[in-house]
């Protein structure tokens, strides 16, 4: 499924790895915030170049990223407390850590669609604990600030292993109950209208507070979002799996559920019906084509073969389906996208089974446990 002759080099290993015990989300944050500090700046200026070069006015970025911060603190007070305490450890202004979490919504603000964004897939239709996997796709910029934290619950009641950005709350991840997600960016003509609660921060109280599939609609659906995702949430209990696709945007949330088959898969473009009707992915886009492509070839995720997880998604721009990207020198940089992780929720063993890069470079030992 590589074609002669491509060639896809790794990634330098930059991905800060973060582990808190405390509880006390002040006293986490600033922990988080010193460790990742390095990260967050190289986020920041990242951002900055970012919304510069899709048409953000730089003088809007401090009313996004205030607004960001009083959604959250409305919506989840615990997780706004937590997010000042990161910037004080990061030594930046609380704004710019409101700015990192809304990175999404201040994107939808103009409009600014994800054509190089990730591709999911999940298979519960055996017994035992779920196949999943998933491309984590964004600009190679931002390469040095991603980051694996690992930390108990504000109650103490669980523990969680996220994949994110240096600053931001969640994105990927697990929790110690038997639940995980995965995560897509998701466009719809309503989005844009100010900055609501992050998207970011719905996938941490998720990860944070659920154990179950409805637990995490409920949770996603009592956010005013300004931006659309997808949440994958996935649970795992023993020998029964089960799994489902929150799709939430500013006209309401909605859940895809697998198939007969067991099989689940997502891209960028919404598949319930009702809010399909205000996608705004362009026929042309490469989310059809990949999942097309995943669905096509959905044998290989029902394998009990890892590598052939990895398999599914080792397909190019050439394959018809560019499932796994790499830049293209010929755009500008901002149209450039990069996978930049890949990475599969071990739920049996409460842990994120990642590679450091793109799939066609993920071998056997490449893969690392967080």
């Amino acid at each position: 499924m590589i074609p002669a002759g491509t060639e896809c080099p790794e990634l330098p290993l930059s991905i800060a790895h973060v582990r808190i015990d405390d509880v006390d989300r002040e006293r986490r944050g600033l922990a988080v915030g010193a460790a990742v500090r390095r990260g967050v700046h190289t986020a920041v200026a990242g951002y900055d170049a970012l919304f510069a070069a899709v048409g953000v006015e730089p003088s809007d970025l401090r009313a996004h990223g205030e607004r960001a911060l009083a959604a959250i603190e409305g919506w989840a007070p615990g997780l706004h407390r937590e997010l000042m305490a990161v910037a004080a450890g990061s030594e930046v202004p609380p704004w710019r850590i409101g700015m990192l979490n809304a990175r999404t919504e201040i994107l939808a603000t103009v409009g600014a669609t994800a054509e190089g964004e990730c591709s999911t897939a999940v298979y519960v239709g055996d017994p035992g604990a779920p196949h999943t996997i998933q491309t984590w796709d964004w600009h190679r910029e931002f390469a040095a600030s991603r980051t694996l934290v690992h930390f108990p619950s504000a109650g103490g009641g669980r523990t969680v292993s996220t994949f994110t950005e240096a600053g931001i709350l969640a994105k990927i991840g697990v929790n110690s109950s038997g639940l995980g997600v995965h995560f897509n960016i998701l466009s719809h003509r309503t989005d844009g209208t100010g900055i609501g609660v992050p998207v970011h921060a719905v996938a941490r109280r998720v990860l944070e507070e659920a154990t179950s599939i409805a637990e995490a609609r409920d949770i996603a659906a009592s956010a005013p979002v300004s931006a659309s995702t997808v949440l994958t949430v996935v649970t795992h209990g023993g020998r029964e799996s089960d799994a489902a696709c929150i799709e939430l945007c500013p006209a309401g949330t909605a859940v895809v559920r697998p198939d007969r088959d067991g099989v689940l898969l997502h891209t960028n473009h919404f598949l319930d019906p009702g809010l399909a009707e205000g996608d705004q992915a362009a026929p042309q886009a490469s989310t059809h084509p990949r999942l097309a492509h995943l669905s096509a070839h959905r044998e290989l995720l029902m394998s009990s073969d890892r590598a052939h997880w990895t398999q599914l998604l080792c397909a190019h721009e050439v394959d018809g389906a560019p499932i796994c990207c790499h830049p293209q020198p010929d755009l500008p940089s901002h149209q450039q996208w990069s996978t930049l992780l890949t990475v599969s929720l071990d739920l049996a063993a409460g842990n994120l089974r990642y590679h450091d890069g793109g799939p066609c470079t993920a071998g056997a030992s490449a893969w690392q446990h967080f």
